[in-house]
């Protein structure tokens, strides 16, 4: 792309793309190894140039790194008008599914990124606590008795599903469908066990 065409871009659309350009070289590259300069090279402008839609490059970080929690966050909303069993399913499924097709990014930003760059740590936090409340929601929609230990459970199980998604071994026509029957267990043997914790016996 050159100069001239590039400068047809509102300022907006120009920031859109740069924050598109940015997060595909995600599925390449690390966020310490993310390049402003190969990015402006990408999108035909001058580093100079990308730095007037961005404050700095850690301005441009947290707009990659929002871009990517907020597209998370919306492919794992369930429809509220669901019944109880079908939203969790659906938050589920789309859990697995986002995090399947963009495992690479989903990797160097929600996992690793907090740890690489505490500049964006409040926007990773923020992701999981929105999931977490999701993982409340589901519980009480279930019927599940609510417990003082709800948000803990909540957030410990969104850790298991990362950890769960990220390490499933890909390939095969039902990975999706069976990891998603994993975490429903998941689900259930953890969320509708709080009021009743049990110990292994002595």
């Amino acid at each position: 792309m050159s100069e001239k065409r590039a400068a047809r871009l509102s300022p907006d659309e120009r920031r859109a793309q740069l924050v598109a350009i940015g997060l595909d070289m995600l599925t390449e590259r690390s966020l310490d190894e993310l390049s402003t300069d190969d990015v402006a090279r990408r999108a035909g402008i001058s580093r100079g140039l990308l730095f007037h839609y961005f404050d700095s490059k850690r301005d441009f970080y947290r707009a990659v790194v929002r871009q990517e929690c907020d597209d998370f966050v919306a492919a794992t909303e369930p429809d509220p008008s669901l019944g109880p069993v079908p939203w969790l399913r659906s938050f589920i499924a789309g859990f697995v599914r986002y995090v399947l097709e963009r495992r690479r990014v989903y990797l160097a930003l929600v996992r690793g990124a907090a740890g690489s760059h505490p500049a964006v740590e409040d926007i990773v936090d923020g992701t999981r606590a929105t999931l977490a409340r999701r993982v409340a929601e589901g519980q009480r929609r279930l019927g599940m008795p609510d417990s003082p230990r709800l948000a803990v459970a909540a957030r410990a199980w969104t850790a298991f599903a990362e950890e769960a998604v990220t390490s499933w071994p890909r390939g095969g026509p039902d990975a999706a469908a069976e990891l998603g029957a994993f975490l429903e267990s998941s689900f259930i043997s953890l969320l509708g066990a709080l009021d009743r914790p049990r110990a292994l016996p002595r």
